[in-house]
């Protein structure tokens, strides 16, 4: 699975149609689940890593309603509310991992509007030049300053697959 899936209008990629497709499914699966929605200016570089996504004044948490994209417009509703709101887009980056969709609004071109489900809170270990032992499909991370034992098992595709990122990493 890619991390993530860009649509942009006009773009020549033979995966745009696809992409817009696959961007419209998650849109529509996230009916009736609460959505954090945080509008930012990009910044003059046009780097949005760089923008600060921590909860600010305007921010809104609300339960979506109706999500749908028809053409290159995207469709929704608050709780409660008659009113359809819309956006008209010339581009959407959905990041699959952290389940946000960056909306680029095609008449606020200074704008970017990121729509996430809650998010999930990963803790993070570190271990610092650990003993590595390997049994079969599992390794074993030691780190004996800190008494601390991390188990991975793998299945043996995930076994390849981890072979090959760390050849590719060399």
């Amino acid at each position: 699975m890619q991390l993530k899936t860009i649509w942009q209008l006009g773009s020549n990629n033979p995966e745009n149609p696809d992409n817009l497709d696959t961007i419209r499914q998650w849109w529509a699966a996230i009916a009736d689940k609460e959505i954090t929605w945080r509008q930012r200016l990009i910044p003059a570089s046009g780097d949005i890593t760089e923008l600060d996504w921590e909860p600010q004044r305007f921010d809104e948490i609300f339960e979506i309603a109706k999500p749908e994209i028809r053409g290159i417009t995207l469709y929704w509703q608050k709780p409660n509310s008659t009113t359809e709101s819309n956006t008209t887009v010339q581009k959407l980056e959905l990041h699959h991992t952290r389940q946000e969709l960056y909306i680029f609004p095609k008449s606020q071109q200074q704008l970017v509007i990121r729509v996430a489900l809650p998010e999930v809170k990963y803790q993070r270990i570190e271990i610092n030049n650990p003993e590595i032992l390997v049994e079969e499909n599992s390794i074993l991370f030691q780190d004996a300053t800190q008494l601390l034992e991390v188990q991975i098992k793998l299945t043996p595709e995930q076994l390849n697959q981890l072979k090959e990122k760390l050849k590719s990493n060399d």
